[in-house]
């Protein structure tokens, strides 16, 4: 069980995150939505430990992962808005790499890359350049490097960004397979597409969770419904 309860966020004497509290269940995918400034960003960012909350906790299966971060990060995978990976190697040597650097047993590796790249749909590039992919295959190399430890939490900012819609289509079967180890918490403006897998959506306004929608037997149309006037500031 992640939990997050009453985070508080200033940046400048500005509020940027106010009382932001919500619960995601082991096998969820929960989608964070809101217009440009709501602090999305800013949401995961101090869920990955990135940023430090003025107040409030993370709770995983009942301890404050804010206490023990280098322990919280172990069990952590996220994939940052903005995308920076080593494009002179390949796609093999980086996720070697970064599986490495997270700590994991040598003799494990090689399991834990090949895993991930199938499960994201790269190995068939594991010897290519990181450099010579196109934007969408370096995106899906970089969701592999966030899932390479199989992490309880997994943290997604604006990942369909830049995505065709080939591509966006395949990131639905990708997260549906990581929400069976992972609470998956996503970010994005891609309403249709986010609602063909997601099983519920905050809305952040303000600074503030100000609605909750679920997609459980219900039809896309009347999700997106809810969303639109949830955005517009209506009932949800």
């Amino acid at each position: 069980m992640f939990e997050v309860r009453n985070i508080a966020f200033t940046y400048r004497k500005k509020p940027v995150l106010r009382d932001v509290s919500f619960v995601v269940s082991p096998g969820e995918v929960v989608c964070v939505v809101g217009a440009n400034g709501a602090g999305k960003t800013t949401l995961l960012k101090v869920l990955a430990t990135l940023a430090a909350p003025d107040s409030g906790v993370v709770m995983v299966d009942g301890q404050n992962a804010l206490a023990k971060p280098l322990r919280y990060r172990k069990q952590l995978g996220y994939l940052p808005e903005r995308v920076s990976l080593y494009e002179d190697m390949t796609v093999k040597e980086y996720l070697n790499y970064r599986a490495a650097l997270k700590g994991e047993p040598l003799k494990r590796i090689r399991r834990r890359v090949d895993e991930a790249c199938e499960m994201c749909k790269v190995s068939e590039y594991l010897r290519s350049p990181i450099g010579s992919l196109s934007a969408g295959l370096k995106k899906r190399v970089a969701l592999a490097d966030a899932l390479l430890l199989r992490p309880r939490v997994l943290l997604l900012d604006d990942f369909l960004a830049g995505l065709d819609g080939e591509m966006r289509d395949a990131a639905g079967p990708v997260l549906s397979a990581a929400a069976a180890f992972s609470s998956v918490i996503a970010t994005g403006h891609e309403l249709d597409d986010l609602a063909k897998w997601a099983t519920r959506f905050f809305v952040l306004r303000d600074g503030v969770i100000s609605a909750s929608v679920s997609t459980a037997g219900v039809d896309r149309a009347v999700v997106l419904g809810r969303l639109s006037s949830a955005l517009r500031g209506g009932a949800a």
